[in-house]
C-alpha cells in the first residue's frame, strides 16, 4: 500500500492533519518573531515540512516568504541554522534545565533531561550557521 492509498496518512484526513499542523507551526513561528523567548526557526522548519505534506500551495508561500523563506532554503540546502537561533535555543534549554534544578526535580529527571537537552544542543551547534 502506497502513501497515497493509506486513508490516514495520504487521504483527506492526513492532508487535513498536516495542513492544521502547518498552520499551528507557522502561527507559533510568527509569535516567535514578536516574542524574544520563543524561537522562530524550528517552527518555520516544522511548518515547511507539514505544509509540504498537506498543502503544496502553502508550502510554496512559505518558501517565497521574505522572513521565513531564507531559513527554509538554508536548512534544505546546507542544513544551516541562524546563529541567533542557536544561541537562543541553547540558552532556553539551559534555562529550562536550571529551572528543573531550582524546583527540586529528581536526579533521574535531571539526568534524563540533561542528556536529551545536551544532545540537542550538541546537534544544533554542529550545524552550519548563516
Amino acid at each position: 500500500m502506497s502513501l497515497g492509498e493509506n486513508p490516514v496518512m495520504g487521504g483527506r484526513f492526513g492532508k487535513t492533519g498536516f495542513r492544521i499542523l502547518a498552520y499551528i507551526s507557522v502561527t507559533l513561528a510568527a509569535v516567535g518573531v514578536i516574542l524574544p523567548l520563543l524561537p522562530t526557526t524550528p517552527f518555520v522548519l516544522l511548518a515547511a515540512f507539514f505544509a509540504s505534506k498537506g498543502s503544496p500551495a502553502f508550502a510554496q508561500w512559505l518558501e517565497d516568504h521574505p522572513r521565513f523563506g531564507p531559513a527554509i532554503g538554508q536548512w534544505r540546502t546546507r542544513r544551516a541554522v541562524p546563529g541567533r537561533a542557536k544561541v537562543l535555543a541553547c540558552g532556553m534549554m539551559a534555562l529550562s534545565w536550571g529551572m528543573l534544578v531550582l524546583f527540586g526535580a529528581s536526579a533521574m529527571t535531571l539526568a534524563i533531561s540533561g542528556v536529551f537537552l545536551g544532545g540537542t544542543a550538541c546537534y544544533l551547534v554542529t550545524r552550519p550557521s548563516y
